[in-house]
């Protein structure tokens, strides 16, 4: 009885023993994943803090540079007409674009220009009540008007054109014609990018 008592006893405690090996081995495996797993996060560069060179320096940050020489390109040759023609950015956008490409919807004219549809509507009742667009049911769908320039429009329109074409060249004088070309061909692959 007494031997068997023991070796029950003897049994339990090395049975105690070695879950307590095996619990203290799954902790150790634990913490050396913890401890892994930072290091290999700052490798990777995938930590929570930012790291060196991680601030957004907006001097170089490609979208804010395009949204600001966007901004002081569109100034600039609204000077050219804005004072001349009474004309706001929005309103010479929708007409450049009613004078190559009409007739076109509002929607058509706010997808061209990438413009907020309210701007467009705006422009268009402006431009209305100037006298400047012509604005036509569609007879296949009465909901949608169909928008051309008006004779007045068209004058207008043909005085700006070569004004713009003549402030685009100057502009671009400072770069050569391979220069020009390459810089075309790398508008047309962000354009393609950004619609993807």
């Amino acid at each position: 009885m007494t031997g068997k008592a023991e070796s029950g006893e003897t049994r339990g405690r090395s049975g105690e023993k070695r879950a307590r090996s095996e619990r203290g081995r799954g902790a150790r495996q634990r913490a050396g994943r913890e401890t892994a797993a930072p290091s290999k996060a700052r490798a990777s560069g995938q930590s929570g803090e930012p790291g060196p060179g991680s601030a957004l320096e907006l001097d170089n940050f490609l979208p804010y540079r395009l949204s600001v020489l966007n901004n002081m390109v569109s100034r600039a040759l609204a000077e050219q007409y804005q004072a001349r023609f009474g004309l706001s950015i929005p309103e010479w956008r929708v007409m450049a674009n009613l004078g190559r490409a009409a007739p076109m919807s509002a929607n058509e004219v706010a997808e061209r220009t990438s413009m907020d549809k309210v701007k467009v509507s705006r422009a268009i009742s402006r431009m209305q009540t100037a006298g400047l667009l012509k604005r036509e049911t569609d007879p296949r769908d009465h909901r949608v008007s169909s928008l051309r320039l008006s004779a007045k429009g068209k004058k207008i329109y043909d005085k700006i054109a070569p004004m713009a074409l003549a402030w685009e060249q100057e502009f671009l004088s400072v770069l050569s014609e391979r220069e020009i070309a390459a810089f075309d061909k790398i508008l047309g692959k962000l354009d393609k990018r950004i619609r993807e």
